[in-house]
């Protein structure tokens, strides 16, 4: 039954829209570290999960997501839902949430907003390189066949929920599955034959991150799901563990590059901002410095070491969001604590205070989800490659993709 609150009901619709506004945020993020001749093949990439995510759930993506449970028996398997709520069938002004003081509509926005971001996180591993029609398909097959399980296991009742996985707000749920995508998409595509000589815009990747960095509030704090105590101290852990990133980062990069870079301190902010999203609800705000602190240096090494592999991730969405993400479920698993979500919420102790099952638990599944994540998504470029060519011809990339697949271009000549 429902029992509206207007006051967590407004602040939800609130944090949904700010969920939406990193989408926008990545296309400028990703934009400004492309060359020229590729910022809309790699900005309509991510503006066009806003419209066919939003399609795809609504016909059946809420559904397979948030529709059954394992302890009823309803789901399959624990794995995924069932399509009970396809269409969004049967929901109503008065139908309850999982917390019911907001309506399911509005818990439906919200969810919405981060399977739209999801995928399109994946898109700068392989830019200027990848046909728009495969990239269809892939953004497609990828949220049936990896994004909704893992919602379903972890936060719609699923397997991995039954055994005690937490995740606040999507350290494997969103950037582990979309970096470990990234990275099988980058092994399967090949390196770029036409390399960009570097960002075309620092600006915009500034702009970027600063619309990612605040929609981020409404992406860790809003997946309380309500305005209490633990909603602030996830606001404030997400803020502290970007703050010490970023800084982190740059001295990383002032180090070994003798150059204080700005590029480096946007890139460390979004690092950390990866890594605290699965432990920003659940750990002490002194822990979220702790996160920001090794994330930094952590995701930074994992860039260099792609770089000495030759791994052509060509925005390090792997370094930052897989290793991240996997990070911030092994930190949480170590950090948790209920003295700042207590266990009648939700919250559970990590292993500093005996929770060694937790932490097991934790470890296990940010393996068996970085496994899935890959084979599923190799998997699938594989198959769509029979259907049509995935990587662009030689000369498409050598116009750029702006021009050579979509018949435009991001700048007026000789301006």
């Amino acid at each position: 039954m429902l029992h509206l609150d207007t006051g967590n009901t407004a602040f939800m619709i609130l944090c949904s829209s700010l969920v939406m506004l990193m989408t926008p945020g990545l296309a400028f993020f990703y934009g400004g570290l492309v060359g020229r001749k590729n910022v809309l093949a790699i900005m309509i990439q991510s503006f066009v999960s806003m419209g066919w995510t939003t399609v795809i759930w609504w016909m059946c993506g809420f559904s397979l997501c948030f529709s059954g449970d394992l302890k009823s028996g309803t789901d399959f398997g624990g794995i995924i839902g069932n399509f009970h709520w396809a269409f969004l069938r049967g929901i109503t002004l008065s139908t309850p949430s999982p917390n019911d003081t907001i309506p399911m509509i509005v818990f439906c926005a919200y969810q919405m907003m981060f399977a739209i971001i999801t995928p399109a996180l994946i898109t700068g591993a392989f830019t200027n390189r990848v046909a728009f029609k495969a990239y269809m398909l892939f953004l497609t097959a990828w949220l049936l066949f990896v994004y909704f399980p893992f919602v379903h296991m972890i936060w719609g009742g699923g397997l991995l929920s039954t055994w005690g996985v937490k995740d606040f707000a999507g350290g494997i749920v969103v950037h582990n599955i979309a970096g470990m995508a990234a990275l099988a998409s980058v092994l399967y595509v090949g390196k770029r034959r036409v390399v960009d000589e570097g960002p075309h815009s620092i600006p915009l990747v500034a702009l970027g991150t600063g619309l990612l960095w605040f929609g981020w509030y409404g992406f860790n704090a809003g997946s309380e799901f309500r305005v209490d105590s633990v909603t602030a101290v996830a606001f404030l852990n997400t803020d502290v563990a970007a703050s010490f990133a970023a800084i982190a980062w740059l001295m990383m990069d002032w180090l070994m590059n003798r150059k204080p870079r700005f590029l480096g301190l946007l890139t460390g902010a979004v690092a950390g901002l990866a890594t605290i999203t699965p432990a920003a609800g659940y750990v002490a705000p002194s822990t979220a410095c702790l996160i920001g602190i090794a994330s930094g240096p952590v995701c930074y090494w994992a860039v260099e070491l792609k770089n000495r592999l030759k791994w052509d991730d060509a925005l390090d969405v792997w370094g930052v969001h897989g290793v991240g993400g996997y990070l911030g479920i092994f930190m949480l698993g170590i950090f948790a604590s209920t003295a700042w979500n207590p266990s009648a919420s939700g919250g559970v102790d990590g292993l500093l205070r005996g929770g060694t099952y937790f932490f097991f638990m934790q470890w296990g599944a940010a393996t068996l989800a970085s496994v899935w994540a890959f084979l599923f998504s190799f998997g699938m470029l594989v198959l769509i490659e029979r259907i049509t060519p995935v990587k662009v011809s030689e000369l498409t990339e050598e116009v750029g993709l702006d021009q050579g697949i979509h018949g435009e271009q991001a700048y007026a000549v000789g301006v």
